[in-house]
């Protein structure tokens, strides 16, 4: 999975870097809120709050308003796993587990920006954008409960407004597609990623 999506990142920024005169570029930094999702529901989990920074480009094509984005991310997820509850793991000493999730985060989405306002975009226009998320886990917690998988693959939903065209503030959802942790005990109890967020970035 890492190997792939390292695969995937390379290719994709290469294209970015090749768009570089039509692309425009931009710190973010945002908060996260974190949950994960098992397949059976053995144990509680309870959210998280974390946070994110990197950089990103977009490129809108003239007169249309369609284009892309692309990014690269720190995300900081996971979530609160009560592990406690059940004898198999509480024998060995574990209880209410805080699951860190270190991961570098690459989206990649589509995006409308409608600028046809009678010149009120120069101040406020709206956004749209969806896609997959990539994500590398560059490290993870302590908890040896777990076994980790390297990275995952999601899917985003998210809109907001560009501000005097250099703001932008948008907020989206993010739905895990693949396994980002499994219990070493059990190995068919694994769990999704699954995450809101809050944006800002400032574009040059």
């Amino acid at each position: 999975m890492k190997k792939n999506i390292i695969t995937v990142l390379l290719a994709l920024l290469g294209i970015a870097f090749g768009a570089g005169a039509q692309m425009r570029w931009a710190p973010v930094v945002g908060i996260n809120g974190n949950n994960l999702v098992f397949k059976q529901d053995l144990v509680s989990v309870s959210p998280t709050i974390g946070y994110q920074a990197g950089v990103m480009g977009e490129m809108i094509f003239p007169g249309i308003g369609i284009g892309i984005d692309i990014g690269l991310l720190y995300n900081q997820a996971g979530a609160e796993v009560d592990l406690g509850q059940k004898l198999v793991w509480s024998s060995d000493g574990y209880g209410k587990e805080r699951v860190y999730l270190h991961n570098l985060n690459i989206p990649v989405h589509l995006r409308f920006k409608y600028t046809r306002l009678n010149g009120l975009e120069d101040k406020i226009a709206p956004i749209i954008y969806g896609g997959p998320e990539f994500n590398i886990q560059v490290a993870h917690g302590k908890c040896k409960a777990f076994k980790y998988s390297g990275g995952d693959f999601g899917l985003t939903v998210a809109g907001g407004a560009e501000l005097f065209k250099r703001w932008q503030l948008t907020g989206g959802y993010t739905w895990g597609m693949t396994y980002v942790l499994k219990t070493k005990k059990l190995d068919n109890f694994s769990a999704r990623s699954r995450q809101w967020f809050v944006r800002c970035a400032y574009f040059f």
